[in-house]
């Protein structure tokens, strides 16, 4: 009779327990909504920096001359009338200095015949 008068007790705690830790209001269900809220507002912070850089972008594309012109000159390749523009080709990489292969096969070693 005693052990069952342990017994009750220690399965309503039990149960108690594991609903405070598993069950949907838990502690593992209230820690990982934690972990979502820090990065929405991560996120939120970064797309807040975003959109003021663009809003500053756009005031300087409506009022900012030089700023269109230098985006002018740089995306599309305008240039002033007075302006010459040289292009040079990319070179590429040269083979190795034919003096370097040939010091390469000397010190293979000559095989016995």
């Amino acid at each position: 009779m005693q052990k069952r008068l342990f017994l009750v007790p220690a399965a309503v705690i039990i149960f108690i327990l594991y609903f405070t830790v598993f069950g949907d209001r838990g502690l593992l269900r209230i820690n990982h909504l934690n972990r979502d809220r820090d990065e929405m507002q991560k996120r939120l912070l970064e797309l807040k920096g975003e959109n003021d850089k663009l809003k500053r972008e756009i005031t300087a594309l409506q009022t900012d001359r030089r700023y269109l012109e230098s985006i002018a000159r740089r995306n599309f390749g305008f240039v002033r009338g007075n302006e010459t523009i040289y292009q040079f080709p990319e070179k590429a990489k040269a083979p190795a200095p034919q003096g370097l292969q040939e010091a390469k096969e000397d010190q293979k070693p000559a095989s016995s015949k």
